[in-house]
């Protein structure tokens, strides 16, 4: 796995390809060599030792199956190629988002500054006649509360306006939907940003890195 973290002395691009060429080269070379010595001793084996091949036939032979055998090494090393492409790709869009705030499917959230504003956006699978946003301090203890009201399904955002003595730090963020009974919790989702990004083998299974820790891609819903 490899992070992307945009230091200027460290190319992700370089490494990544670099490390795929020295390694397709050993495969190809090694694969080459083993497979010739099979074929040669091969057809030597099976020879009528009373009609032993001509000289030239038998080298077109191994000739033959010896260039067979490289164009399959070539497809792969294609195939290894393509790869380091995707993977190169993946590194690029990745290091664009360093730096950047991604609102994550998450509980928790960051006041970056005493009395400011805080952004979210709720998941609605149904209209509901009652929406509420409770924030609670590490304590457990309700801090305030963002009410609002009747509210169709979908995704909808809010803003926390905390007030000037509520201190910078991390907030718990509990959404509610009254569904006619009872207020159940739904999902939210809070903005972070984005300190590094890592990637998995040809950059499949991205994680971006926030200051609650790695959230996998796919729990990311936007940038903003």
């Amino acid at each position: 796995m490899s992070t992307i973290n945009n230091n200027p002395n460290n190319n992700v691009f370089d490494q990544i390809n670099q490390a795929n060429r020295q390694t397709s080269t050993r495969q190809v070379d090694k694969s080459d060599d083993q497979m010739f010595m099979k074929l040669m001793i091969a057809q030597l084996q099976n020879q009528d030792p009373t009609s032993p091949a001509d000289t030239s036939d038998f080298m077109q032979q191994i000739s033959s199956m010896t260039m067979v055998e490289t164009m399959t090494e070539m497809s792969r090393t294609f195939q290894t190629m393509s790869n380091s492409l995707l993977s190169s790709q993946s590194a690029l869009q990745a290091s664009s988002m360093v730096g950047q705030r991604v609102f994550i499917n998450s509980d928790i959230a960051n006041l970056s500054q005493q009395g400011g504003a805080l952004p979210g956006t709720v998941s609605l699978e149904s209209s509901t006649t009652d929406l509420r946003i409770s924030i609670y301090d590490r304590g457990g203890s309700l801090v305030d509360r963002v009410n609002m009201g009747q509210t169709q399904a979908g995704e909808r955002s809010f803003v926390w306006n905390a007030s000037e003595e509520v201190p910078a730090g991390s907030y718990q963020i509990i959404a509610e939907a009254f569904d006619g009974e009872k207020y159940k919790q739904v999902d939210t989702w809070m903005p972070f940003t984005v300190n590094s990004v890592s990637l998995g083998q040809n950059g499949i299974g991205m994680k971006v890195n926030t200051a609650i820790g790695s959230i996998d891609f796919k729990d990311v819903k936007q940038l903003g």
